[in-house]
């Protein structure tokens, strides 16, 4: 499976089956992680066989179930967390769904358990990924049409690389589906990039930031910022 292919497959998912992760698949997604650290200073961290985060109440009221690993997406307590969280953390979302593995963000209904992860000093906890084999694949989200989020400069014409990831970017899981993100085609290869206003649309831009890439060719391209 390719990430473009990923990319189209990953849905959300809160019910999973009770099996656990295996070995060989933790450690093929720690490669990842580990190489995700590296290049962004995130302190991104695998944690398995864990059931109080999402269980009790939490896992009953959210709708979650056998949910016992996930990401925690933690790093530098920094103005560029959030777009980093999600850019990164996107990146371990699709090699996940690469190895058979289902996934969820979850920013709020969840329980911190401390003692689970390492926040080092100037550090802190933004979120947790739920991951493991979903009950059922998660379905595809509503999506806004793509004149919603793009806007091209006044005499050019979108290419197809820009139109591919601008459909890619709306793949991309956003906070309460609000896709609030807007992607601007400058000049014939400059592309202008915006959050929008809303909770978590930091997070949500760097999700959908990484997609377009995927999509468009990071050759084809360069952001304005």
């Amino acid at each position: 499976m390719t990430l473009i292919e990923a990319m189209r497959a990953r849905h959300a998912v809160r019910k999973y089956l009770p099996r656990p992760i295996e070995r060989d698949v933790a450690d093929a997604l720690n490669e990842t992680i580990d190489a995700c650290n590296r290049k962004s200073g995130l302190h991104l961290q695998l944690v398995l066989d864990e059931p109080r985060t999402f269980g009790g109440l939490v896992g009953r009221t959210s709708g979650f179930s056998n949910a016992n690993n996930y990401l925690a997406v933690i790093g530098p307590d920094t103005d560029h967390l959030e777009f980093d969280a999600g850019y990164w953390g996107q990146h371990v979302v699709l090699r996940a769904q690469q190895l058979g593995l289902n996934s969820r963000w979850v920013a709020a209904t969840y329980k911190k358990v401390p003692e689970a992860w390492r926040v080092d000093a100037g550090e802190r906890l933004l979120l947790v990924i739920a991951l493991g084999y979903g009950a059922n694949p998660g379905r595809p989200h509503r999506s806004k049409s793509r004149d919603r989020v793009m806007k091209v400069a006044e005499g050019l014409t979108a290419p197809q690389w820009f139109l591919d990831g601008v459909d890619a970017a709306l793949l991309a899981p956003t906070a309460m589906n609000q896709q609030a993100f807007t992607f601007t085609l400058a000049d014939e290869r400059t592309v202008r990039r915006a959050p929008g206003s809303g909770y978590g649309t930091n997070i949500d831009l760097g999700i959908a930031s990484y997609q377009f890439e995927l999509a468009a060719g990071i050759d084809n391209f360069d952001w304005a910022d």
